[in-house]
């Protein structure tokens, strides 16, 4: 989860909501949202423990079309468009630390070094991914105590108790859009069912650790924006994609801030790192199920889906090349609030088709939970419709396309 959001986020959301409240409370809600989305999750991975993730419970449980447009939504971008964009945050944060650099090129080859690492090895992949992430961790803690120790000349006079007109704001559309720059720093909650057939134990430690992952990450999340908030002046950072950069150097000095950016460009790195890893998975299993696409599920000796791999490469290329980071970050965004509703929708499904379906996790709160986090992704989706016109359009073009080319497909026997 960790990752490019929490360090590119509050720079748009402070375009429209300057109010020290509400922008906490998009962290606060994001998060419950996720932990919510957490819970479904959990019942539905541990009912049908397989790899595939939204691909393979709306293929089982809604229809073969459905997931198959949920499984294009998250092999491109589900899983592609995030490392692309944690690649190029990560050469925006290098350029502000190293100005002659080109961030582009920084992207690509960061991109180009991950798949060769999961294309080599299991094993180095995972090693990596272990180490990174601590180091990810640790980042964020010192990052935490030495913001709150800035001294007295440094740090913002801020509040965060509400203040007349916060309200209005978290009811306003720019709240509602905003959700979905921070429903996107939350992408990942659900990464544990894309490999659930690769888990030890799936019925019980899927719940385990989607649940108390997410909880941690939202309280990281709401501590780290409060120290941007803290340190840098709100004009300071409107706009801005590099927030962490820009606070750290109030924290830490210059010097110090360039060793942050490249301990946050490190981050980065495992953010590329487990999209890369986690995405031609689902790949894989959708090579498995399709004739169309049966060179996906082609496996060498180590085990690893080269082919999936390589078009995965080759779409990253494609992003990289046509579309903007808020761009793509926008059609992200959307496009997986679209596929989770539909999977949250499926637990109501799979309760009233197969109620004797084995379930070594019940949802707690059923029928609310699931409830509570569909209101709030049809509100968000509904004012993103609004807003953002054209990155809405992507998101569904690409989710109804999929539809559409499976049911065609399939008529014509090509697909299955």
């Amino acid at each position: 989860m960790i990752g490019t959001g929490v360090f590119t986020s509050l720079g748009f959301q402070l375009v429209d909501i300057q109010s020290i409240f509400p922008l906490l409370m998009l962290w606060v809600i994001g998060g419950i949202v996720a932990c919510l989305g957490a819970l479904v999750y959990s019942e539905l991975g541990s009912a049908l423990p397989r790899s595939g993730g939204e691909y393979h419970l709306l293929y089982r449980i809604i229809h073969p079309s459905i997931g198959f447009g949920a499984g294009i939504v998250s092999a491109t971008v589900g899983f592609t468009a995030p490392a692309v964009l944690a690649a190029m945050a990560l050469g925006s944060y290098l350029k502000a630390v190293f100005p002659m650099i080109d961030q582009t090129i920084v992207a690509s080859i960061v991109i180009l070094f991950f798949h060769a690492i999961h294309m080599k090895s299991i094993r180095w992949g995972t090693s990596f991914q272990i180490g990174s992430t601590a180091i990810k961790v640790g980042l964020i803690f010192i990052f935490i105590i030495f913001g709150f120790f800035t001294s007295a000349d440094n740090h913002q006079s801020i509040s965060i108790i509400p203040k007349p007109g916060d309200g209005s704001i978290l009811l306003s559309s720019s709240f509602a859009v905003s959700l979905v720059w921070v429903s996107y720093a939350y992408t990942g909650w659900n990464s544990v069912i894309y490999i659930a057939g690769e888990i030890k134990e799936p019925q019980r430690n899927i719940s385990k650790t989607m649940f108390f992952s997410t909880s941690f990450v939202m309280c990281m999340y709401i501590l780290l924006n409060y120290i941007f908030l803290y340190t840098v002046p709100i004009a300071d950072m409107v706009g801005q994609v590099d927030v962490g950069y820009i606070s750290g150097v109030v924290i830490f000095g210059n010097t110090g801030a360039m060793v942050i950016g490249i301990g946050i460009s490190i981050l980065l790195l495992s953010t590329v790192s487990s999209y890369v890893y986690i995405g031609p998975r689902i790949m894989q299993i959708m090579g498995e199920d399709h004739k169309l696409l049966s060179f996906l599920k082609i496996k060498d000796n180590k085990n690893i889906p080269r082919n999936a791999f390589w078009l995965q490469l080759l779409l990253s290329f494609l992003f990289m090349a046509t579309s903007s980071f808020e761009q793509v970050l926008m059609y992200a965004g959307i496009s997986l609030i679209i596929t989770t509703t539909m999977t949250v929708i499926s637990l109501f499904i799979l309760r009233y088709q197969e109620p004797l379906l084995d379930r070594p996790y019940r949802v707690k709160g059923y029928p609310f939970t699931p409830l509570i986090y569909l209101i709030v992704n049809v509100w968000i989706l509904y004012y993103s419709f609004q807003e953002n016109q054209f990155e809405s359009f992507i998101g569904i073009g690409i989710v109804t396309s999929s539809v559409l080319i499976h049911y065609i497909f399939t008529k014509r026997n090509i697909l299955l």
